[in-house]
């Protein structure tokens, strides 16, 4: 009797002690890192705009119309200095050239596409409505294959305002010229917007950067953030100035552009139903030498040339002033 006493209390005690050690809740395997490991910690800011999958882009609200359809009517009086365009997020300094690289997505073949962007502000000018414009060249690549260029135009008027006069863009597929839709201030109910407001402040309502519904042309802005910072290639940025910009036609998704104080416009991105899904940082940031921005010269020179060629609005225009 009293070994088998004995045995129940050993067994008693061993219930106990495997009770004690099973007292958390069932199935919580939770455990805490070391404090050297399982934590990283950057003072580099998270830089991503719209990630490549269906669920991240249905939460973005889609682009709503808020301020004026049109632009407001050009005042050429009001442009004292136009060519001048010293803005503090988008400063057009004759000779600066900036290289973008990153992708698009083809959502048919779930693949991403690696893209290719060269900005070049000429020391070119043009004569628009009355103003005198600031050309600009553009070059854009897919795959490395040139799928479209064009001369741009932009000027400041005296409040801080850069308003983009129009453009006569080329469309390329597989090396060959398609189409050229040029729109130009002035010409066939086309009207020149506010590209660049003066003081961009959030909650303020939309604005249009150009006006040519024969093209297709209804690109807006909207200030999204003011004094953030992000990072790319070339460098981290503060006081990085975000636009969401959308089309009328496409009123599903916004293109997002960060501006950099004294630099421009440094990264792209997207937000919402974006087929293209277009992403791009700032790789280089170039003043060109004299030899490079003659050939930037000629090639600015060149596209004019085919502008009064190939397009019946861009005929009407008057040539580029050549320093």
């Amino acid at each position: 009797m009293k070994r088998t006493t004995n045995l129940i209390l050993i067994l008693m005690v061993m219930i106990l002690v495997i009770a004690a050690c099973g007292s958390g809740s069932a199935g919580d395997t939770t455990t805490e890192p070391p404090n050297d490991a399982g934590t990283v910690t950057t003072d580099q800011p998270d830089t991503t705009v719209a990630a490549a999958d269906e669920e991240t882009n249905g939460e973005s609200e889609d682009p709503v119309v808020d301020g004026p359809l049109e632009p407001p009517d050009l005042e050429p009086g009001a442009f004292g200095d136009p060519t001048n365009v010293d803005h503090k997020w988008f400063p057009l300094i004759p000779g600066t050239q900036l290289i973008f690289e990153g992708v698009t997505l083809d959502k048919d073949e779930d693949e991403e596409i690696p893209h290719r962007v060269i900005f070049t502000v000429t020391d070119l000018t043009k004569m628009i409505g009355g103003v005198e414009s600031v050309v600009i060249w553009d070059q854009d690549f897919s795959e490395g294959e040139l799928v479209e260029t064009e001369i741009a135009f932009f000027a400041q008027d005296d409040e801080g305002n850069v308003w983009r006069m129009g453009e006569y863009p080329e469309e390329y597929e597989d090396g060959e010229f398609v189409e050229a839709p040029s729109w130009i201030h002035g010409i066939d109910g086309s009207r020149a917007g506010i590209h660049m407001p003066a003081s961009p402040q959030t909650g303020t309502p939309s604005f249009p950067q150009g006006w040519a519904p024969s093209v297709e042309w209804t690109d807006r802005g909207k200030v999204f953030e003011v004094g953030t910072q992000t990072c790319v290639p070339v460098d981290c940025f503060e006081d990085v100035l975000i636009v969401d910009e959308f089309s009328l036609d496409e009123l599903t998704f916004f293109q997002v552009k960060y501006y950099a104080p004294g630099v421009g416009n440094v990264q792209v991105g997207w937000k919402g139903n974006d087929p293209e899904g277009e992403t791009l940082e700032l790789v280089a940031w170039n003043l060109l030498d004299a030899a490079g921005l003659a050939d930037a010269r000629e090639a600015a020179l060149a596209l004019e040339e085919n502008g009064y060629e190939r397009s019946e609005v861009y005929a009407q225009t008057e040539p580029i002033d050549v320093p």
